[in-house]
């Protein structure tokens, strides 16, 4: 499905149900806007791992503007401050009073700007490996200069510099890293997950190359009143949980779980602990609400 929204047309999909059967009585589930990350990438990078949470939660899957199936446009608005005003606009156009947000690694980054921004139409934030601001640049470039190989510091150097040339060489980029974003990293399986991914260098070349280097949102986390469940990773190498523990300690509603023995790719190395996780804090809110 595709929404003409703003300047652009954003791709979205829906997995479950609003509404829930019980006996003589109808529920509403929670509606949960899934960010991707990236940027780069697309939606598909989440689906497979959360399907089974639409049993609690409508899940709204979608690409980011010139992202997978979205339209493409100019680079120079592929930034975290349209990515939050299209979500918003998304919204709007669904007629959802409204969302419940999953963000991951940079999709976190926009949920923590969009909840701080519009803090009164989110029900529920849950950041999943995410930063607040570009120390995590800093600190993963260093991490990287002591623990990456040649051929792994070589290829990085095109994502802190923002400049992939080709779709080829983003794919290489995730295969080479795949065992520091992995504890489990299996060549094969992630061979074949990202061969569904459609690339967009330009988008991380922008986000990497560009905004992300000023990106700072600690000031305004205070500012989100939603309950708020932070999901950090104890081996994040690029978004390590120090920093979860920064966003949990910041927004007045948050709990924090760092997930142990897991890298930033949280929904290789852990996806039912993930999954519990998630699924707890939706039917603590549950009981909570009613």
């Amino acid at each position: 499905m595709r929404a003409r929204i703003r300047d652009t047309e954003l791709y979205f999909d829906v997995e479950g149900s609003e509404l829930t059967i019980a006996g003589p009585h109808l529920y509403q589930k929670p509606v949960f806007f899934v960010i991707h990350g990236g940027p780069g990438v697309d939606h598909t990078t989440c689906r497979p791992v959360l399907s089974p949470l639409s049993e609690l939660a409508q899940l709204i899957y979608f690409d980011h503007r010139g992202h997978g199936r979205s339209a493409r446009g100019n680079p120079e608005t592929y930034t975290l401050n349209n990515n939050v005003e299209d979500m918003e606009a998304l919204r709007q156009y669904l007629g959802l009073p409204q969302i419940g947000l999953l963000g991951f690694s940079y999709g976190g980054m926009v949920a923590l700007a969009y909840a701080s921004r519009y803090p009164q139409q989110v029900s529920q934030l849950i950041p999943v490996v995410t930063a607040p601001d570009a120390r995590f640049l800093t600190l993963a470039q260093a991490r990287l200069a002591q623990e990456g190989t040649p051929e792994q510091q070589a290829i990085a150097q095109l994502l802190w510099d923002g400049t992939f040339a080709s779709e080829q060489q983003l794919r290489q980029y995730f295969q080479l890293l795949g065992p520091l974003y992995s504890l489990t990293f299996d060549p094969e399986k992630s061979m074949e997950a990202w061969h569904r991914v459609i690339y967009n260098p330009d988008a991380i070349n922008q986000a990497f190359g560009g905004f992300l280097k000023t990106y700072d949102i600690r000031e305004q986390l205070p500012n989100i009143w939603a309950p708020t469940l932070v999901i950090g990773a104890e081996q994040d190498w690029i978004c390590p949980p120090l920093f979860s523990q920064e966003i949990a300690q910041a927004i007045p509603k948050a709990k924090l779980q760092i997930v142990p023995n897991c890298g930033h790719s949280i929904r290789a190395d852990a996806p039912a602990v993930l999954l519990k996780l998630i699924s707890d804090f939706l039917e603590a809110e549950e009981v909570v609400k009613s």
